[in-house]
């Protein structure tokens, strides 16, 4: 086998890696050091992201467009899956409602920024952009709602249906998801605190963390023959080898049944593996629980915290990976409708929050308010970056609501997944699908309204 530089298969994976260290240690080194920039709070993955997407625009860093694309498809479906494997407090989920409420508002934010995006791009594309894909619209709640991973993914898809420059405008949007997480939820909550709404959180040194914020009972020893770290990996791995697995089987069980159908669902099925990959690693959680109540396992295999930083470690090298792989020259003429969709989904998900928060989280408004739009326009990690500013110590379960909902929300959301793959069919189907997706939202508020305020 040939070790040298001329194996490029051999090599471009470590150098590619190796360009997303370098930037993320930069970028934090800058945000330790620079006020400015610590004060904006923009999260280090993503600043890492635009100075490489910088460094490629000028030509001093060389990147590899498949490479990145591979990391983000890979990266986003292992963050999920270490985050299901996580030992969840299965009374205390159950004694409370505000999993199934935080679902439906997330779920429910999704069909508003869906509604809104596919207005704007069918409008678009009756008058000022003909020829625009009509369902282009849809990658707004796929970038704001769920981040670069699926905006890669629904914008590849729709870029091999058609839409010239699909996989860059849906990272593109996910781009501007964040800035939108971050510099406007920065405003917002500077607005908020000059009112008197919120308070700025106390900080806590490391020493006062407790140990089974890293550890829980009956946990394997740290002294073992095998690393904890290692333990954790094994599993996320096997998880997501069970994944790939699965989908294989439905996918060719479908295709044996009916090539039509095949056609449209098989992609859909790879593209959202994730979903798949999530729903194994619970049922892993599950049987490793069973195996315990059964005195077939002795020792608690899964540590939260371990998870916790390999979720963050795989969701920030989909983030820079993401976003430096964005082709600027794809967005040529897609400019107005990427500026109209950005700032459209700023807007409509602020008010649309700002009425259903205050329904779920009567006690904690803000904390939920402003955590929820972190996430809806970003991800899980700029919604929490909010709400440390307000509640550090997590004394509200806004924090909670965010990871427990987005696991309702998978069930709640599946059938806006299959309007995103319906919506690129035609024309006609665009429109269809946008008052589908108002009736389904409809829906949801009278749900929600249910869960709040009970029959009357």
């Amino acid at each position: 086998m040939d070790y040298s530089a001329a194996n490029t298969a051999l090599w471009d994976i470590i150098i590619q890696l190796g360009l997303i260290a370098g930037v993320i240690l930069l970028c934090n080194m800058l945000r330790n050091r620079v006020r400015a920039i610590r004060n904006a709070m923009m999260p280090v993955s993503v600043m890492a992201g635009f100075l490489l997407l910088l460094l490629k625009l000028t030509g001093l860093i060389a990147i590899d467009a498949s490479v990145m694309e591979i990391l983000v498809y890979h990266g986003i479906a292992l963050g999920f899956i270490a985050m299901s494997l996580r030992v969840t407090d299965r009374a205390a989920d159950s004694a409370d409602r505000a999993a199934l409420k935080s679902g439906v508002i997330i779920v429910s934010t999704y069909l508003v920024q869906g509604v809104v995006g596919l207005v704007i791009s069918i409008l678009l594309g009756y008058t000022l952009m003909p020829g625009l894909f009509k369902a282009s619209g849809l990658l707004l709640p796929m970038g704001y709602g769920q981040g670069p991973g699926q905006a890669n993914n629904v914008g590849s898809s729709y870029q091999s249906l058609g839409f010239a420059g699909g996989r860059s405008f849906g990272l593109a949007i996910a781009a501007a998801g964040y800035l939108c997480a971050c510099v406007v939820g920065v405003i917002l909550l500077n607005v908020l605190a000059k009112r008197g709404h919120v308070s700025p959180a106390r900080r806590n040194n490391d020493d006062d963390l407790a140990v089974g914020f890293f550890q829980d009972r009956n946990e394997l020893p740290v002294a073992d023959s095998v690393d904890r770290l290692s333990v954790q990996l094994a599993m996320v791995f096997v998880a997501y080898l069970a994944t790939y697995l699965v989908t294989r089987g439905l996918t060719a069980g479908i295709a044996a049944v009916s090539a039509g159908l095949a056609g449209t669902v098989n992609t859909l099925l790879w593209g959202f593996n994730f979903i798949i990959g999530s729903g194994i690693a619970v049922l892993l959680r599950r049987l490793l629980e069973a195996g315990r109540k059964r005195g077939l396992i002795e020792r608690q295999y899964q540590n939260n915290y371990l998870l916790n930083r390999l979720s963050g470690f795989f969701f920030d090298i989909m983030i820079v990976a993401g976003i430096s792989s964005i082709n600027v020259e794809d967005l040529s003429g897609l400019w107005l409708c990427f500026l109209l969709l950005a700032a459209a989904g700023g807007v409509f998900t602020w008010l649309h929050l700002r009425r259903v928060c205050r329904w779920a989280y009567p006690g904690y408004y803000y904390e939920g308010l402003i955590s929820m739009y972190g996430m809806m326009t970003g991800t899980i990690s700029s919604g929490i970056l909010l709400l440390r500013e307000i509640d550090n110590d997590f004394h509200t379960p806004a924090a909670n609501n965010l990871v427990s909902g987005s696991s309702v929300g998978i069930i709640l959301g599946a059938p806006v997944l299959v309007l995103v793959s319906l919506a690129a069919k035609s024309d006609r189907m665009a429109i269809i699908v946008c008052l589908i997706a108002a009736a389904y939202l409809g829906a949801l508020l009278m749900l929600l309204r249910r869960l709040c305020f009970g029959k009357k």
